[in-house]
């Protein structure tokens, strides 16, 4: 027995923070402090609050330790682990009690007290590496409840009567697929995970892989049994190195212990997991296009009908759900569909895993029931914007998803409340934007990843999102006319009705989204031939203030093109017909004497 656990986060975040080497460190100084066999040092998945890596938690005291720097574990071995004297300056600071030597609990600080943990319950918590982790905390508990308890037709009613949706996208209700693949009668079923994740500012299906791969394995393992399949494929971006190891070390340890392979549980069901690995197509996150990928095939969509559930991997009936998805299913056998349905709103049940990122203090990784407000995720959960900015918009569900105006701050988020305002839950990504975002620019920049991530095989995809990025540059440049707006929406809503697959279908959504909410903007780009945010280089022009200036030629000397003119201790003044607008000048001067207009 260990009288003390150490639990350093081993996320890709984290990792990149540098905990790898505090990991080592660690280690070494428990060693030299003859504390080997009274201190255990563990690797865990991520915690969530990715902006104050390298984290680290000790317990029993539950002491949360961020930004370690390598420099300061030998004081937090030596005075905390070794004497017992927690080490307060390295503690994050919403855990810093006025009592003396008292802690505050991780769940009462604001990025956790209104979070509710279901398919993130693991991670920060078990090392993913070990399969006695997982089963200490009720792993492959609910695969035998399933086997030995409940009929395939059984377990397909409880995900239905769980009010479980899709966490992929469009939200389809999990029971109900499940129940379609089932009653189609094959010599061979499949069931294959979606964990490609291309949205850009999305990573909650890469911290459950990392965090916490075996309740993949376990959730599949039970959908293969609900439907009668007898085959699972992992579908995993190759950009995720950390989770493609964990989850081949799970699957390796899952066959070790029987619990993949022939007779689990002695049963007589048979279930087997390879991983399949995907290229960074963004299309192959579209159903069809990962299973024409898994097949060994360029990843492009197939029209439907007939659907996977009908005819998807190998023609064969298929159930393809994503990580986020899977990773609810194991608790809803072992507590009951009552008690997920108990969470969220009327049509969305339980909760929703959201990837902050933007302008937002705490970035990283939360988990809400669904029905909480955009205000109390990004007010209370993500800790505001920083330096004073007003919030102006958050963008959900990627450059499939819309973008969400202050307006509407105090929205329930459910997938029904968000289509209706004109964006849309996908997979979870959430990017938050301050009054110095440009919305048209924002529209341009997922219509470029739009653009270059279309595969090509439809004519209303492949040509008209690259003339609709033709005509939002022309806007971005200051040579559009009134006109273009009306045919960037005649052109969205062809688009969108035309597409062959999703990609296409939903690549209008942030330009129809801000021009709903934000047309004021793009009529000043229009109409004035200017950014009102300061952001389009074309609509821009730098200028100095004299009154300002003191002369001090710092701005000159940083000028790489040699726009500023001036001597010593005079106003200067900037040559627009030299000026790259690259904003060097502004950066450098002390005395806010440049301003962009």
């Amino acid at each position: 027995m260990y009288r003390s656990h150490v639990l350093v986060c081993g996320g890709t975040g984290c990792t990149s923070s540098g905990s790898e080497q505090i990991i080592k460190s660690l280690e070494k100084e428990i060693e030299l402090a003859g504390l080997s066999e009274e201190v255990k040092v563990i690797k865990t998945g991520c915690f969530g609050l990715c902006a104050l890596g390298p984290i680290m938690i000790v317990y029993p005291e539950g002491c949360f330790y961020s930004m370690v720097k390598k420099e300061d574990i030998p004081e937090i071995v030596q005075e905390h682990l070794l004497k017992g004297r927690i080490v307060k300056r390295l503690l994050y600071s919403e855990t810093v009690s006025e009592e003396q030597d008292h802690v505050k609990s991780l769940n009462e600080t604001d990025f956790y007290k209104k979070q509710k943990r279901v398919a993130l319950r693991n991670c920060g918590v078990i090392n993913p590496e070990n399969i006695d982790e997982y089963i200490a905390f009720d792993g492959y508990a609910a695969l035998g409840k399933c086997l030995t308890e409940y009929t395939p037709e059984q377990v397909i009613q409880i995900i239905k009567d769980s009010g479980l949706r899709g966490r992929g996208g469009a939200g389809f209700p999990t029971g109900l697929k499940w129940s379609f693949a089932a009653a189609n009668d094959a010599d061979q079923k499949y069931v294959a995970c979606n964990a490609d994740e291309g949205d850009p500012g999305a990573f909650m299906d890469r911290s459950v892989l990392e965090g916490d791969p075996h309740a993949l394995i376990e959730a599949m393992a039970i959908a293969g049994y609900a439907i009668g399949a007898t085959q699972g494929y992992v579908y995993v971006r190759a950009e995720y190195p950390i989770a493609v190891q964990r989850l081949q070390i799970a699957i390796d340890q899952a066959k070790e212990y029987g619990l993949l392979g022939k007779d689990i549980f002695g049963t007589g069901f048979e279930f087997d997991l390879g991983l399949r690995l995907g290229a960074g197509a963004f299309v192959c996150g579209e159903e069809t296009a990962l299973m024409t990928s898994i097949e060994g095939h360029r990843g492009e969509p197939r029209p439907r009908p007939p659907f996977p559930a009908v005819k998807g991997l190998f023609g064969k009936p298929t159930v393809l759900n994503n990580v986020e998805t899977y990773a609810n299913i194991p608790q809803i056998i072992l507590k009951g569909a009552d008690w997920f349905a108990s969470m969220g709103t009327e049509k969305s049940k339980g909760t929703k895993v959201f990837a902050l990122g933007g302008k937002i203090h705490n970035t990283g990784l939360v988990e809400v029931p669904m029905g909480t407000t955009l205000r109390e995720i990004i007010d209370e959960i993500g800790g505001g914007i920083p330096n004073g900015k007003k919030f102006k918009a958050a963008q959900t569900g990627g450059p499939s998803g819309g973008c969400i105006p202050a307006e509407h701050f105090d929205i329930p988020i459910d997938y029904d409340n968000l289509i209706a305002i004109g964006s849309m839950m996908g997979s979870g990504g959430m990017i938050v934007m301050d009054e110095d975002n440009c919305m048209v620019d924002i529209a341009k920049f997922f219509l470029e990843f739009t653009v270059d991530e279309s595969c090509g095989k439809c004519t209303p995809c492949r040509v008209g999102t690259r003339r609709l990025l033709e005509l939002l540059t022309k806007i971005t440049d200051g040579k559009a006319e009134m006109e273009d707006l009306d045919k960037i929406e005649e052109l969205c809503h062809y688009i969108k009705e035309n597409s062959l697959c999703g990609l296409g279908q939903t690549a209008p959504n942030p330009v129809l989204s801000t021009l709903r909410y934000f047309r004021d903007e793009y009529e000043a780009h229009i109409k004035d031939r200017t950014c009102p945010s300061g952001v389009c280089k074309a609509l821009l022009n730098y200028q100095i203030d004299k009154e300002k200036c003191t002369g001090c030629t710092l701005c000159s000397r940083v000028c790489p093109v040699h726009a500023i003119e001036g001597t010593v201790k005079h106003p200067h003044t900037i040559d627009l017909s030299k000026c790259i607008k690259c904003g060097a000048c502004m950066d450098k001067c002390r005395f806010g004497a440049i301003s962009k207009k």
